[in-house]
Order: structure tokens, then sequence, then C-alpha cells
């Protein structure tokens, strides 16, 4: 997953967990705008605790 970009990554990790935008976004501690922007715009989040957020999901869903 690494090599996907930011908006990938987060659509993908969303939908793997079966999750809305809404729900994956009070999931991680972000408002809906917040997912909605990285999903479609692309950017990397700014804050390092969402990014970490992220990637231990990631992570979670790569050991199962």
């Amino acid at each position: 997953m690494v090599n996907r970009s930011w908006s990938e990554r987060v659509k993908h990790l969303r939908k793997t967990l079966n999750l809305s935008q809404e729900d994956f976004a009070h999931r991680i501690g972000v408002s809906f705008q917040t997912v909605n922007r990285r999903e479609n715009r692309g950017t990397e989040p700014r804050s390092k605790p969402i990014r970490s957020v992220i990637e231990t999901l990631e992570q979670e869903l790569l050991d199962k």
C-alpha cells in the first residue's frame, strides 16, 4: 500500500473496512470533510497522528 497515493490509500482502506466516509471519519477522529478531501484531492494528511492511524489500520489489515 505504500506505493499508492494518499487518495487511493484512504479510499481503499475505508472500503476494505466497509465504512462510509462519515463512519470512517468518526473511527479515525476527523471530520467527514477531511476524509472527503483526502479521497478526492489526494492530499497527504497534515496531522502526523492521522497519518499514523491510517498506517496502523493498513498494517492491521495486512496482518489478517
